[in-house]
């Protein structure tokens, strides 16, 4: 039977489900990365004191906002912004109660309750410890990491997202390698995956959506933690305006200027000769060379243009940048063919010569040979092109056959990235605020593959990343007791990589290989080569390759009070369109795991298994 819901009826039972969800609800979450100060005003006796007129004002921009208690001498504060605050109290008949140095943290429900006593309005009583330490007005599980710890925990790679295995719940995840290979802000929170975490930044998305490791980042933006104010790692039961994640919501937020000019400048150093050699030595104690430099500066106040405008208590901007070099020499091995295997001059483990046979000359009894050397006209062009362009072994095989590892070289990788942020806060009056942030990232790295020259290339190559984002939020003071918050977030990403040969001469023009594009953003150099047994030749069979996700995210949220509850409601909307080069090998792969060459009668032997893969390449004998 075929069910259909009419329009009244949907609209319907929608509204009874929001009414049954406004009767149920006691209290929401803060907004986005802002908090919510609240509390009760009592007099000496206990008594809650109504109308009184709650103040609270930042400490560092001046900025203030003033509400009156209720009828049971509660009060609240929806969408304050992160930073030190002060709250007084005032009444007539009663001194004046503050609370000094109340800090609000990324969505808390901080809790001030204030005692007025009796007395002169003139008079002020300051009350300590007003402000609760334990958070008993959320349900959620989270914890705040704050400014300091961002800036003084040591960091290695000053990625401020690793400060969340500080969090209970959280492990990092295989994902996040050393190495240029590691994902940033990768952990596994509550056993699942590191692509179920929700990143947020100035309450807008931060999601990377590219599924391919370029980028090497879960975060479209990466911030420095000098830029960084605090953030939060809400683990359970986070408010339903956090939903799409299973794992952690991370909020962040980047810091605002004050009305002191304030700013930083640092330079982190890692040089070789800081460097230990490492568990394996290269050839002649060479130790690998290691150059890194993670320099920046921060700089931030009130926006002042002399004579014209003074934004000091209204428009304030911070600024960031930071710069990443590195240059390393990193330890590789590989395995190659020996210099008399390149010759077709085959022999076992004791040094006797195995018999090998030409595949594409089964009916000829000539074609076997049994002094394991294959005639030189046996050879095709194309290997002895590619294996011209090898470079010699250098160093003592291990293994049955003495061939594996039988190379190593130190090659020179280098890491280049430059980010930074611009950020500007603007309060037109108590009741409307303004801010606007645009990021952006740019990444030039060269990822050495461990056998260089146009026979090699089997890594990375060249990795170009740009991330640009820009985020604007406006919040209004509808009433005294309600708040309408807007976010926009555009975030962009180019992300990709390219093989070393690239737009060079096509495999058509140096190796006389056809059917394969000539179209110089995909073809030039060396197709890949697998051969069993012995490190792959030629390019990456995933490269070229990009993604380029760009995301479009408003979000308002509505907060009012309705008697002793909190509420809240919102809307978010998100369009995520990819444009995407993933499909592989598009410059094809050739691989020789057939053993072909192996006569007919000559028992499979593991050890010269790869040596009969290496006569199928001589020959031409492709797998697949």
């Amino acid at each position: 039977m075929k069910v259909t819901a009419t329009p009244i009826r949907s609209f319907v039972f929608l509204f009874l489900s929001f009414i049954i969800l406004l009767s149920s609800v006691q209290q929401t979450q803060a907004q986005f990365d802002t908090a919510t100060v609240l509390g009760t005003v009592n007099d000496q006796t206990g008594a809650a004191v109504p109308n009184v007129a709650v103040t609270l004002k930042n400490i560092q921009t001046g900025t203030s906002a003033t509400v009156q208690t209720d009828e049971n001498g509660s009060y609240q504060f929806l969408n304050v912004k992160i930073g030190t605050y002060r709250v007084s109290a005032e009444r007539q008949g009663f001194t004046t109660a503050l609370a000094d140095n109340v800090i609000a943290t990324v969505n808390a429900r901080q809790r001030v309750d204030l005692t007025l006593q009796t007395g002169s309005v003139s008079e002020t009583v300051v009350i300590t410890g007003s402000a609760q330490l334990l958070e008993t007005d959320t349900s959620e599980r989270g914890q705040i990491i704050s400014r300091e710890q961002i800036v003084n925990l040591p960091l290695n790679g000053r990625a401020y997202a690793d400060l969340a295995l500080l969090s209970p719940g959280v492990r990092k995840s295989n994902l996040n390698n050393p190495g240029s290979g590691g994902r940033d802000a990768s952990f596994n929170v509550n056993g699942l995956r590191s692509s179920l975490n929700n990143f947020i930044l100035d309450g807008v998305d931060n999601n990377s959506y590219g599924t391919s490791n370029q980028g090497f980042s879960n975060q479209v933006v990466q911030p420095s933690p000098d830029a960084v104010a605090e953030f939060k790692v809400q683990t359970n039961n986070y408010s339903a305006e956090f939903g799409r994640a299973g794992g952690a919501v991370i909020n962040t937020s980047i810091r605002s200027g004050t009305n002191e000019f304030r700013g930083t400048a640092y330079d982190f150093i890692r040089n070789t000769s800081l460097n230990a050699t490492g568990f394996f030595k290269p050839r002649n104690n060479v130790k690998p060379t290691l150059i890194q430099n993670q320099f920046g500066l921060t700089f931030g106040g009130p926006v002042i243009i002399p004579k014209l405008y003074s934004g000091k208590d209204r428009t304030f901007f911070f600024v960031d940048y930071e710069g990443y070099r590195r240059i390393r020499k990193e330890l590789g091995f590989a395995t190659l063919p020996s210099l008399e295997q390149r010759q077709g001059i085959f022999r076992n483990a004791q040094g006797q010569p195995i018999p090998i046979r030409n595949p594409y000359r089964l009916n000829d009894p000539s074609s076997v040979y049994n002094n394991g050397v294959i005639p030189q006209d046996q050879i095709t062009p194309f290997a002895r092109r590619v294996l011209a362009d090898l470079p010699a072994t250098n160093r003592t095989g291990t293994g049955s056959l003495g061939i594996s590892e039988n190379f190593e070289n130190l090659p020179r990788s280098e890491f280049f990235n430059d980010k930074g942020d611009v950020k500007i806060d603007h309060n037109f009056n108590e009741r409307m605020t303004l801010f606007a942030r645009g990021s952006m990232r740019k990444v030039n790295n060269f990822e050495a593959p461990t056998i260089l020259g146009p026979s090699g290339g089997d890594s990375n190559a060249n990795v170009r990343v740009l991330n640009q984002q820009f985020a604007l939020g406006f919040t209004y003071s509808v009433t005294a007791s309600s708040v309408l918050d807007v976010r926009l977030g555009i975030s962009r990403t180019e992300a990709g990589k390219t093989p070393p040969g690239i737009g060079g001469g096509s495999i058509r023009e140096l190796y006389g290989i056809t059917g394969l594009t000539d179209d110089p953003s995909v073809g030039g150099g060396l197709n890949t080569q697998s051969i069993g047994g012995y490190t792959t030749l030629g390019r990456q069979p995933s490269n070229p390759q990009y993604q380029n996700p760009t995301a479009v995210n408003p979000r308002f949220n509505y907060s009012f009070l309705f008697g002793r509850h909190s509420l809240k409601t919102g809307y978010e909307y998100q369009s995520i369109n990819t444009e995407i080069e993933d499909f592989h090998p598009k410059y094809g792969q050739d691989n020789y795991g057939g053993q072909f060459s192996r006569p007919a009668g000559v028992a499979t032997n593991t050890a010269n298994a790869s040596l009969y893969n290496f006569a199928d390449f001589l020959f031409g004998a492709r797998s697949n």
